[in-house]
């Protein structure tokens, strides 16, 4: 089974490094690692493209309109059976993770697969902040403002193909309505394993600010919208009461 995983990065520095080694100690024999730079002008990011720039990778170079925009150029080339994400700054959890999902894939009762992921201090990789469970798939836990945790999460490329990449609409939370529109409208069979995949920096956008917390669960709210399911504006508080529960996770 071959995997695609996709990193984007802008101004990562050594960062990427640590994340292109994270990816290349796999055990799994069949992954291809597409790397997504949306054209970063400082001299250490572009030092360390040119430093992975051995053939094992498919690099990409070029402006984009945002993170989401770059993983759909990601997605565009990929070619696995299976697709994640690992954004540069962030590592895979251990050197068996990938042959452990391919194991879980191979069992063939799933379109997606999800674990756990630590998040950790952006200048302390070793630190964990908050544990984020994945916990056993119930469809209905979206109402109550759950997503599976995204760079814990994998799905098997043919689900991209049917059902489409990230919408630009959604300038914050076009993981969530991916997810949403993936498993509670599409109803895509979906299966948690406990293995936790990733430790990922804290920091992304949708936790920047009271302001971006308040915009990111706005486009909560316009997730399910757009897909035409019905739900509570109430969905809005939810999902930052589920994020206060991961603290004491850790």
């Amino acid at each position: 089974m071959r995997f695609t995983l996709i990193t984007v990065c802008y101004k990562a520095g050594e960062e990427l490094a640590e994340t292109v080694a994270s990816v290349r100690a796999q055990t799994h024999p069949h992954i291809e690692h597409i790397i997504v730079d949306g054209a970063s002008p400082d001299e250490a990011t572009r030092a360390v493209l040119q430093r992975i720039d051995d053939g094992r990778s498919i690099l990409i170079s070029e402006p984009d309109k945002g993170v989401y925009d770059a993983m759909n150029k990601g997605l565009a080339r990929a070619t696995g059976d299976v697709v994640g994400f690992v954004n540069a700054g962030d590592l895979l959890e251990a050197p068996d993770v990938i042959a452990k999902l391919a194991d879980a894939f191979a069992q063939g009762d799933a379109d997606v697969i999800y674990g756990d992921a630590n998040m950790v201090d952006p200048r302390d990789i070793r630190r964990v902040r908050r544990f984020w469970k994945g916990g056993a798939y119930h469809r209905e836990n979206f109402r109550k403002g759950w997503m599976p945790p995204h760079l814990g999460t994998y799905i098997r490329r043919a689900a991209y193909q049917r059902f489409g990449g990230f919408d630009l609409r959604f300038r914050i939370a076009a993981d969530y309505e991916l997810m949403f529109r993936f498993l509670y409208k599409h109803r895509l069979r979906a299966r948690y394993v406990p293995l936790t995949i990733v430790r990922f920096r804290l920091g992304g956008a949708s936790n920047k600010s009271l302001k971006h917390i308040w915009n990111a669960n706005r486009e909560v709210l316009k997730a399910w919208r757009v897909n035409h399911e019905p739900v509570s504006p109430l969905i809005m508080f939810a999902k930052p009461l589920r994020k206060l529960a991961q603290y004491f996770q850790a």
